[in-house]
C-alpha cells in the first residue's frame, strides 16, 4: 500500500519515473538553491551549529516573523512530530495527512465542511491542513483566526500545517504566532523549492513555545545543505511568485484536461489536484506504473474512494503526457467491460 508519494526507488533508478505521487516543484530547485547547497556542502567536514543561528535568522526573515518565534526542523514531517508532542488531547481536520493520526495516537476526527459547528473540548489541540492535502481547498485566512478564537477561549491550541501555502501566501497565518501563545504554524520549503532529498521544514511558535521546544530537542537538527539554504531565502520573493503564477496557470489548464476525461476535479489552490474518475482506478494506477508513471491514490483517506487520484500539477507537457496515458487506458478498460 502506498503511504506516501514519491517513491521512486523502487528499481533504483528514481529519474526513470514521472512523478505525479509527489506535489513539487516541477522545474526543480532555483539556481540560487542550486548554489546555496554547493556552497554549504563545503562545510560537511564540520558539525552544523546546533543553534541554526542562521538558519533561524533567514527562515525568520522569510516569514516576516522574529527569528525567536523560528525553529528549523529536518522537514515539514519533522516539524508534525515536534509539534504531535505539545498535546496529548487532539482533534484533526479531515481528509487529512494521515501522519497527524499516527503521530497523535488518540484524537478525534472533525469534517472540513464542518467546521463552522466545531465546538472545542477543553484544551484540545486542532490540526489544520491549510491549503488542504490531499483536496487542496483553502480556509480563508479570517475563518482561520476565528478558529484560533475558539480554541484560545477553551484553552487549547490551534496547530496549522501550511506546507503548501507557498502557492496561496494571501491565506496565511504565520505573521499571527508572535501575538497568539495557542497558534503554532508548520511549513517546508521542499514543495516550491523543489527539495525533498534537503530535508528543510520549521516550526513557527510564539518565543515562549519555541523555547519549550528547543529544550526537549537534540542539537544539529539540520544538515549543512538545509541550512545554506534556510540562511539564503530572504530577498528571493520574486522567484517564489515566479512559481506560484506557473502553477497556477498549469493547474488551470491540468484541470480542464481532467475534466474532459470525466472526472470530477475539486477546486485546489495548492500544486495538485484531487480528481474523483467515479470508478475504481486501481487497475489504471498500475496501467500507469508500467508506463513509468506515480500517481497517489487516496482511497485510503476518510471520506474518499479508489476514485480518487491526488495528481500533482507538473509542467504542461508532462500534464499532457498523464492526461493521454490516462484516456488510453480508461479507453482499453471500457473496451473490455463492453467485450468481456
Amino acid at each position: 500500500m502506498i503511504v506516501h508519494g514519491g517513491d521512486v526507488w523502487r528499481d533504483g533508478r528514481p529519474a526513470d519515473w514521472l512523478d505525479f505521487s509527489a506535489s513539487l516543484n516541477p522545474d526543480g530547485p532555483p539556481g540560487w538553491v542550486r548554489m546555496a547547497i554547493r556552497e554549504g556542502l563545503e562545510n560537511a567536514a564540520y558539525y552544523p551549529d546546533p543553534r541554526a543561528a542562521a538558519a533561524r535568522a533567514g527562515i525568520g526573515r522569510h516569514l516576516g516573523v522574529p527569528e525567536g518565534c523560528v525553529l528549523p526542523t529536518n522537514g515539514g514531517m519533522d516539524a508534525v512530530a515536534v509539534a504531535a508532542g505539545l498535546s496529548s488531547r487532539h482533534a484533526i481536520v479531515q481528509p487529512a495527512f494521515q501522519e497527524y493520526a499516527r503521530l497523535c495516537g488518540g484524537h478525534r476526527d472533525v469534517k472540513w465542511m464542518e467546521l463552522g459547528d466545531y465546538a472545542p473540548e477543553p484544551g484540545e489541540c486542532l490540526w489544520l491542513c491549510n491549503p488542504n492535502n490531499p483536496t487542496g481547498a483553502v480556509l480563508e485566512r479570517d475563518a482561520v483566526l476565528a478558529l484560533l478564537a475558539r480554541l484560545e477561549a477553551a484553552g487549547g491550541r490551534l496547530i496549522v500545517d501550511e506546507a503548501f501555502v507557498d502557492y496561496c501566501p494571501r491565506h496565511s497565518v504565520v505573521r499571527e504566532v508572535a501575538a497568539h501563545p495557542a497558534l503554532v504554524v508548520l511549513g517546508s520549503l521542499t514543495k516550491s523549492l523543489c527539495i525533498p532529498g534537503v530535508r528543510l521544514g520549521f516550526l513557527a511558535a510564539h518565543p515562549s513555545v519555541i523555547s519549550a521546544l528547543d529544550g526537549r530537542l537534540g542539537p544539529w537538527r539540520l544538515n549543512c545543505a538545509a541550512a545554506a539554504v534556510a540562511a539564503a531565502l530572504p530577498g528571493h520573493g520574486g522567484d517564489f511568485e515566479r512559481i506560484r503564477a506557473l502553477n497556477a496557470s498549469r493547474r488551470r489548464r491540468f484541470a480542464a484536461d481532467l475534466t474532459e476525461l470525466g472526472a470530477k476535479v475539486w477546486p485546489s489552490e495548492a500544486n495538485f489536484l484531487l480528481a474523483d474518475f467515479r470508478r475504481d482506478m486501481r487497475p489504471a494506477i498500475e496501467a500507469l506504473m508500467e508506463r513509468r508513471i506515480l500517481v497517489r491514490p487516496c482511497g485510503m483517506f476518510p471520506g474518499l474512494t479508489h476514485g480518487h487520484l491526488r495528481l500533482a500539477v507538473r509542467t504542461e507537457a508532462e500534464n499532457g503526457r498523464l492526461v493521454e496515458a490516462l484516456r488510453e487506458i480508461m479507453e482499453q478498460e471500457r473496451c473490455r467491460e463492453a467485450n468481456p
